[in-house]
């Protein structure tokens, strides 16, 4: 059996080498027969589909400081609940709602500082700090700032997001999937014509990587928010991208 090697992402490779050590033994097993002769060709391409998203995904908390651990924790108590049934009565369904963070710490106030820069003395307790975060999903994109200034009013000063995501990305996806293959065949054609052969078959194929969701955008805390009008809000597209690893045999034309 030939192999015809090619550059940069066109490698020629065993075709044991296109699995994990762990799948190893079966892809022996279930690897396909190649001619006597013919020449093998591993192709690596990319699909891609876009998509408009429907679905903002962003946390929302508040945090609150007391003398004591139960007097700050009891402060972000009621914050949160007027921060929960504002989101309620924007709206956003009790299953789009999960709390990601509950915390309560300790803050220390300065150290005596001495004349050559050094502290002196252990870190002394000042009062503490109580942290609730929740994590919302809007599936209401048109109402978003609009959510976003209602839950500030309500007693939120932390806002982190949004991460703007496809709900159901099964169908791009896919649609991804089949321009890489295709991408992958017709880059195979071409380097079969080149090289004076043809493509016989795909022998495997392999799927890498895939969508991701887009990496959030943060906001400032809440204080130095501008109130005055809705905040603005814009989603644009997202691309669904699919990796495909093909390998070809090809023989004479």
């Amino acid at each position: 059996m030939k192999r015809l090697i090619l550059a940069a992402s066109l490698s020629a490779l065993p075709l044991a080498a296109l699995v994990t050590p762990a799948m190893a033994q079966q892809a022996v097993q279930t690897a396909p027969v190649v001619s006597p002769g013919a020449t093998v060709l591993t192709v690596q391409a990319e699909g891609r589909s876009t998509r408009v998203p429907d679905l903002a995904v962003f946390t929302a908390g508040v945090t609150t400081q007391g003398q004591t651990a139960s007097e700050a924790l009891a402060a972000n108590a009621r914050a949160m609940n007027a921060t929960m049934a504002a989101l309620k009565s924007s709206g956003v369904a009790a299953r789009d709602m999960q709390t990601s963070n509950l915390s309560v710490s300790p803050v220390y106030g300065e150290q005596k500082r001495l004349a050559d820069g050094s502290t002196q003395g252990d870190p002394v307790i000042v009062g503490y700090r109580a942290t609730n975060q929740v994590q919302v999903k809007q599936r209401d994109l048109a109402r978003y700032g609009q959510v976003i200034d209602t839950l500030v009013k309500a007693g939120a000063n932390e806002v982190n997001g949004p991460s703007f995501q496809i709900d159901k990305p099964e169908a791009a996806m896919d649609e991804a999937r089949i321009d890489a293959v295709a991408k992958a065949r017709a880059r195979a054609d071409l380097y079969a014509r080149a090289a004076g052969l043809k493509v016989v078959r795909m022998l495997t194929i392999s799927e890498t990587g895939g969508w991701s969701p887009q990496p959030p955008m943060l906001y400032a805390r809440a204080d130095k928010m501008m109130m005055a009008a809705p905040s603005p809000v814009a989603a644009g597209e997202l691309d669904v991208n699919a990796n495909v690893t093909i390998t070809f045999e090809l023989a004479p034309q």
